[in-house]
């Protein structure tokens, strides 16, 4: 067996415990502070993936962690030898628990290890009988978080609060999310044990080698040197300024058949512990990057594999499996399924049972056809659990507008306002094109996809690549192939997050004269009136007083001169027009734009303070 990274086996050393009141022993490992991933490990029987007695099954670990008023039960999983990721493990005697603590100062927390059969899947508290280390209790200290931008400890966890925005709980800044829709097949990775395509006619491992250049020294690795390439690729995306990657956790029967968490592609009830762990340091990379984990759980193609499309035990202990190792980060998104066709009831289920074990509640979402929104979405209204509409479109892009101001509105209606995503646009085989493809179809995925979304009160968009191109949404391992589209998202969500109070703001496209443009306004105070393609407009002004400001915005550069010290320091981005301001009371032109009069624009109007 070979020694765990020297950073792990110093930090295992110095924060190991022994509670004093118990005989049992555990270690407690990580940074002891808020919004960190902290981990009890506990010495219990041997096992191995594939024992008599099934360690994923037969064996049920959760810990409850108390602060004053507060308790969290956080389920637990079989961890092999406890350094899997390093040493391709089966077997071992660890037993293990992360933990995200939410809040500063003292904690102490108790064990429940039972065991039985099925007593993993079972929600009554009694069930089986308890073992080895039950019943083991300690404590600990947490202190803030030393972490800085982009890293999202040093925002806090990303929420649901009841709005059309999700919100760190740290900062409070509200989300607005861009980046990679593509390769769904992100994690089909030739360097995480016991990845392969199953289907030979479907070869698209990666090797992530394009972005083997962006690995940089005092990154994560494993077994001497395996991952750089995909840590690469994190890297390269959060140097892009992108905040969100999109990926599947298990592809069986589906496009790709080269993703899954088990120890074979036709096993349904035991995990792979050491491409569990790999997954681990990649989504950590991604935390410490800036990157929400967005978690796909699966795909149209096979949303009937675990018990013929119900919640039972294939689909309960692979959800809880995901949950035990991957929720303690921060930024994570849980997806019901993409293009999904389950029935209402079952999709009501799934988000039940992750908002019910999932210890820190975070966001769900459901994927689904382009036309199949009203069939699904509408009898999902006002569910509790369901947090995030995560809809396609494919060559309909300029409904985007429309339709995302009809769910947030009709969301807002059912008292359980949805964050309204854009995830795979475009058609199927075509997607957004290479930056090198002549002519390409970025410019209409700015103008129709991003900005619609943007303006209609959305939570942003991922963005696919269609599987005719080069790079495609299975075969992509080179993310610069769209870096045009990188910065054109990196240009608007600079604009919102820094100069517009767009959570306070809301779609108005009546406000103008042009059928044609998305008008996003805190009316009387600032409005915000997208042109897709620039034409004379006016905008209504009647019954207000005072003095506006005109600015323009060019969002395919997301740059110019300034003009004027309040508006530098203000709005360092903006351009003056034919008009620079204007009188309320009436309808007001205005104006054309500085340059480029056939493109797209972004004018600003704000009242004179």
């Amino acid at each position: 067996m070979t020694l765990k990274n020297p950073l792990i086996w110093f930090l295992s050393l110095t924060l190991t415990l022994v509670a004093p009141s118990i005989t049992h022993a555990y270690t407690l490992t990580g940074e002891l502070r808020q919004w960190h991933r902290i981990t009890l490990t506990f010495e219990g029987p041997d096992s191995s993936e594939d024992a008599a007695v099934n360690p994923f099954m037969d064996y049920r670990l959760n810990v409850t962690f108390k602060q004053e008023d507060t308790s969290i039960v956080v389920p637990g999983f079989y961890a092999a030898d406890g350094e899997a990721a390093e040493t391709s493990a089966t077997a071992g005697n660890k037993w293990r628990v992360h933990f995200m603590p939410e809040t500063t100062g003292p904690w102490v927390f108790e064990a429940s290890f039972r065991t039985g059969e099925d007593v993993a899947i079972s929600n009554t508290a009694s069930a089986g009988k308890p073992t080895a280390f039950d019943g083991t209790t300690g404590a600990f200290t947490i202190k803030p978080s030393d972490k800085a931008l982009p890293d999202m400890r040093a925002q806090g966890k990303l929420a649901y609060v009841g709005k059309h925005y999700l919100q760190f709980q740290e900062t409070g800044q509200y989300y607005l999310k861009s980046g990679p829709d593509s390769p769904e097949t992100f994690l089909a990775f030739e360097d995480f044990d016991d990845t392969f395509s199953h289907n030979p006619n479907k070869q698209f491992l990666k090797d992530w080698a394009p972005h083997l250049q962006d690995w940089k020294p005092g990154d994560p690795t494993w077994q001497g040197g395996k991952g750089k390439a995909i840590i690469g690729a994190i890297n390269y995306i959060s140097s892009q300024e992108m905040n969100v990657i999109y990926f599947l956790t298990q592809n069986i029967e589906g496009d790709g058949q080269d993703v899954w968490p088990y120890t074979d592609y036709d096993e349904r009830f035991r995990f792979d512990c050491s491409k569990l762990d790999q997954w681990e340091i990649v989504f950590s990379h991604m935390t410490k990057m800036g990157i929400v984990v967005h978690v796909i759980t699966q795909e149209t193609e096979n949303d009937q594999l675990h018990d013929e499309g119900e919640l039972g035990p294939e689909r309960n202990i692979y959800y809880r499996e995901l949950i035990a190792r991957f929720a303690h980060h921060p930024a994570l998104i849980w997806n019901l399924g993409e293009e999904n066709t389950n029935t209402t009831e079952q999709q009501m289920a799934f988000a039940d049972y992750f908002k019910s074990t999932d210890p820190y509640k975070h966001p769900t979402a459901l994927h689904t056809y382009t036309n199949a929104w009203e069939k699904v979405y509408g009898p999902l209204l006002g569910h509790k659990s369901l947090d995030v509409l995560s809809f396609q479109t494919r060559d309909k892009l300029r409904v985007i507008n429309n339709q995302t101001q009809k769910w947030t509105q009709r969301s807002a209606a059912a008292a359980h306002p949805w964050v309204v995503f854009l995830d795979e646009p475009g058609i199927a085989w075509q997607g957004v094109e290479p930056d090198t493809h002549i002519p390409n179809n970025q410019a209409a995925m700015r103008k129709y996809t991003l900005w619609g979304n943007l303006m209609a009160g959305g939570g942003g968009v991922e963005w696919y690549f269609g599987y005719e191109l080069p790079h495609s949404d299975l075969s992509c391992e080179d993310w610069r192939t769209r870096e045009n589209m990188w910065a054109y998202s990196r240009y608007a969500l600079d604009l919102f997050q820094n100069h517009l109070p767009f959570t306070e703001m809301a779609p108005a496209n009546y406000l103008t004269s042009n059928e044609r443009d998305y008008v996003l306004a805190l009316e009387g105070d600032i409005y915000a009136i997208y042109f897709p393609e620039w034409d004379n407009n006016q905008i209504d002004l009647r019954g207000l007083n005072g003095m506006y400001s005109v600015s323009w915005y060019n969002p395919r550069t997301g740059d110019g001169p300034h003009t004027g010290e309040k508006l530098k320091e203000l709005y360092p981005r903006r351009r003056v027009g034919s008009i620079s301001s204007l009188d309320g009371g009436d309808w007001r032109s205005l104006g054309s734009p500085p340059y480029d009069f056939h493109e797209d624009w972004l004018v600003i109007v704000e009242k004179a303070r």
